[in-house]
């Protein structure tokens, strides 16, 4: 903890008296006090502005078995405390957000203790390790999502907002305008955009910050998730990061790419390597590839992920690396020095970022720890491959549902100790009532397939 974060007795660091201070500047009168529950999905408390001083110092009591993934009842009073570092003025102006303010928030137990089961906590608990082994990580997002029409009753539909495809331009690409009111809302907000585009998918849209600390990146996906919703309801438009929401074309990803920085600079780096790579890097790598099908759960947690997850839509389901080709799990783009790293390309945004990025990387510090191999780069589709082609390279594939997942998960120990026991147990016990409740429905396409077949 730096001396910027020394906190004395009662009273407050130089970075929660700023926030104050920012508060009175900026004319707020609410704040929004943000976590999320186990799944991911975004809750608020709101609270005057003149509660913030009681905020960082005592925290603010919630009902913490009303929440997904949490405690029982018995056990339901918990706190928030706001991460002075999260500060920022809401720029929309709809739905009562005029004259607020967004801090995301760490969960306290009732002993004054960090929730080990808070997604936040649990990414916290990995980084710690990560700095024993004298690392930071730095990770940068590619989130995609579709903006879709809404009826005439206000409800989203599947409908795309257009027709356009890759980085198409107007006129095909109608959003355009959509994507920069987005782009200048997240800069308001302290993001710094590096590119944005229309995807390949009708609909379907990208937009690059640029890489941060883990910790930060996470907090940046939770939010950019906010943001986008909430402009795109401003154009009377949904904006969804469902996987695949329409058969038959592309899903939504969200490759990551990951970097580790020790006190020499870029872990992943040497310049005398073919790929710009060290050891530490293909160890981590090598990590990366022998937990894949366990953290496929964490990073692609809805069963909708698994319709994404299919040969033939640029999504990887083969669990390999590769410099030239997107088919594989793994890929290293050609960059060196400071940008030395290698992108993860099957997480999906729908995952919860804490716990998605967490996984991540506790497989690749565990890769260190092994000394895992990747084996040989795959410069070959491996799409093309038949089932005894890829047998001979030594080719897995992810698992092809959310329950085999799960399976993997509950079997992986290295992945079972970075979510904790308690946010190992929550989770598995929720994705598996998922897939349950999913087996037992009959989909559209069964109507259509057999009603008047049999």
């Amino acid at each position: 903890m730096t001396d910027e974060h020394a906190k004395p007795d009662g009273g407050l660091t130089a970075d929660e008296q700023a926030v104050l201070d920012e508060i009175e500047e900026q004319n707020v009168d609410f704040l929004r006090l943000q976590f999320t529950d186990i799944l991911g999905v975004v809750k608020n408390v709101s609270v005057p502005a003149h509660q913030a001083e009681k905020a960082f110092t005592e925290g603010i009591y919630f009902d913490g078995s009303s929440i997904e993934g949490f405690v029982r009842i018995q056990e339901s009073d918990m706190r928030l405390v706001p991460d002075p570092d999260t500060f920022a003025v809401l720029p929309w102006r709809n739905d009562g957000d005029s004259g607020a303010a967004r801090l995301i928030c760490d969960i306290v137990d009732t002993d004054g203790e960090p929730f080990v089961g808070g997604p936040r906590q649990v990414l916290k608990s990995v980084l710690a390790e990560a700095e024993e082994m004298g690392y930071s990580v730095s990770i940068g997002p590619e989130p995609e999502f579709f903006l879709f029409e809404k009826d005439d009753d206000g409800n989203a539909t599947t409908i795309p907002h257009d027709n356009g495809g890759y980085f198409d331009l107007a006129p095909k690409d109608l959003a355009s305008d959509v994507r920069k009111e987005i782009i200048f809302t997240l800069e308001e907000m302290g993001f710094e955009i590096e590119a944005s585009h229309h995807e390949v998918a009708e609909g379907q849209h990208e937009i690059n910050f640029k890489y941060a600390d883990a910790l930060t990146t996470a907090d940046n996906i939770a939010t950019f998730r906010a943001v986008v919703r909430a402009v795109a309801e401003q154009h009377d438009l949904h904006a969804t990061f469902m996987p695949k929401p329409i058969a038959d074309i592309n899903g939504s990803g969200m490759h990551s790419h990951i970097s580790l920085f020790d006190e020499d600079g870029n872990a992943f780096s040497d310049d005398s390597d073919e790929f710009n790579l060290s050891e530490t890097a293909y160890q981590f790598m090598g990590g990366i590839l022998n937990h894949a099908k366990a953290f496929t759960a964490v990073t692609n947690p809805t069963v909708n992920s698994y319709k994404r997850l299919v040969p033939g839509y640029e999504a990887p389901i083969y669990v390999a690396w590769s410099d030239t080709n997107r088919s594989a799990l793994v890929r290293v783009p050609d960059a060196a020095g400071v940008s030395a790293r290698f992108e993860v390309r099957s997480p999906d945004p729908s995952c919860n970022p804490y716990l998605g990025m967490a996984s991540l990387i506790a497989a690749g510090l565990d890769g260190i720890k092994t000394e895992a191999d990747p084996g040989d780069p795959v410069r070959e589709d491996i799409y093309e491959f038949d089932d005894e082609k890829r047998q001979e390279y030594g080719i897995e594939t992810l698992p092809p549902n959310l329950g085999a997942a799960v399976e993997e998960l509950e079997a992986d120990e290295v992945m079972q100790d970075a979510l904790g026991p308690h946010t190992s147990k929550k989770f598995a016990e929720a994705k598996s009532q998922e897939f349950s409740e999913y087996l037992t429905q009959v989909s559209e396409w069964e109507e259509d397939r057999y009603l008047e077949t049999f």
